[in-house]
């Protein structure tokens, strides 16, 4: 069935957004959804954009080679690893999915290394061909172009499955997503301005980021001048955070992966990376970190001292005093400490 090309709303994009999710219900746990359900999203985005600057600059040219590169242009598709290929399969779908994801990374891997997570693509045990081709055939049901589906509704439907899937995953919510309510008003209150650098050093989904960039576009700022960067610990969290910043046309990126207290990512030379503007929500109390490491940390983070054991939000809030520029930097924290 060929997908019905029209014009989403945004209600009608979070119907049919969760109605892939459903497909799952009742086969993995809850909390698994994002790992297949992002992955697949962010494929059918981009494949359907692709043939979209494809069939546009072949009908304004008649050019086969000069549509291919400018489709090829924004991300780089190669030939047997769009939407429809993997579709056309029958059997050995996770194979062929998981196929056309290390292709797509390996021809953008500037930008796209490592985006598609790493779920167990092949396990038919936990994916069969079936279950695959149902959530293909689901999202099928509607073309993900620009468009029908603009960057801003696609990123505000992204964000509603983000939101969904906290609820879902229950006590591992507050890990996945923070109220957006209390991250806009971060936001506000941080101003964040065209040209400037924003970092979030527990970056989690992007919601903080992705927050900062509507904060600036909603004061009329230029969002292509502004440089978004993050740590994540958990790397599907992490892969996530990157597809939410491509589907919201984000194209100045950078989003790491590791443990921001034991292995700072950003960093120039032998000091941290600074920045204008930075927010977090770091997890709370934690007791399981290096307090030994931290008393002779090697980025000068220890400057106010040690916390104790059981309290490295004050550790995360000396990182993020350390990551601030010395002269424009400011920051906005949520921690649980009144």
């Amino acid at each position: 069935m060929a997908p019905m090309s029209k014009v989403l709303s945004q209600q009608e994009l979070e119907v049919y957004l969760w109605g892939a999710a459903t497909t799952l219900r009742g086969l993995i746990d809850a909390s698994d959804y994002k790992q297949y359900i992002f992955p697949l999203l962010f494929f059918k985005r981009l494949s359907d954009v692709w043939e979209e600057d494809y069939q546009g600059a072949f009908e304004e040219t008649n050019d086969k080679d000069y549509a291919l590169a400018t489709a090829n242009d924004r991300f780089n598709i190669p030939d047997g690893a769009h939407w429809d290929d993997v579709r056309s399969v029958s059997q050995d779908v996770g194979r062929a999915l998981l196929n056309a994801f290390q292709s797509i990374e390996t021809a953008n891997s500037d930008r796209l290394q490592g985006i598609f997570g790493n779920a167990a693509w092949t396990d038919k045990a936990q994916m069969p061909d079936e279950t695959l081709k149902n959530l293909i055939e689901q999202f099928s049901k509607h073309t993900l172009s620009l468009a029908f589906v603009p960057e801003d509704e696609l990123g505000n439907g992204y964000e509603y499955l983000i939101k969904q899937f906290a609820d879902d995953s229950g006590h591992t919510a507050q890990e996945f997503y923070t109220n957006r309510t209390l991250v806009h008003l971060m936001a506000q209150m941080l101003k964040p301005q065209t040209g400037e650098t924003i970092y979030d050093p527990t970056c989690g989904t992007g919601g903080m980021l992705i927050s900062c960039l509507a904060e600036v576009k909603r004061n009329d700022g230029d969002v292509r001048t502004i440089g978004l960067f993050g740590q994540e610990l958990i790397n599907i969290t992490a892969a996530i955070a990157r597809m939410n910043l491509v589907l919201h046309g984000v194209s100045d990126f950078d989003i790491r992966t590791g443990n921001t207290l034991h292995n700072p990512a950003l960093v120039e030379g032998d000091r941290l990376k600074t920045f204008d503007v930075v927010l977090a929500n770091p997890p709370y109390s934690i007791s399981q970190w290096n307090r030994d490491a931290w008393q002779s940390d090697p980025w000068g983070r220890n400057f106010l001292g040690t916390p104790p054991q059981g309290r490295a939000d004050y550790a995360f809030f000396q990182h993020i005093l350390k990551s601030m520029d010395p002269n424009t930097g400011r920051c906005a924290i949520l921690f649980p400490h009144g």
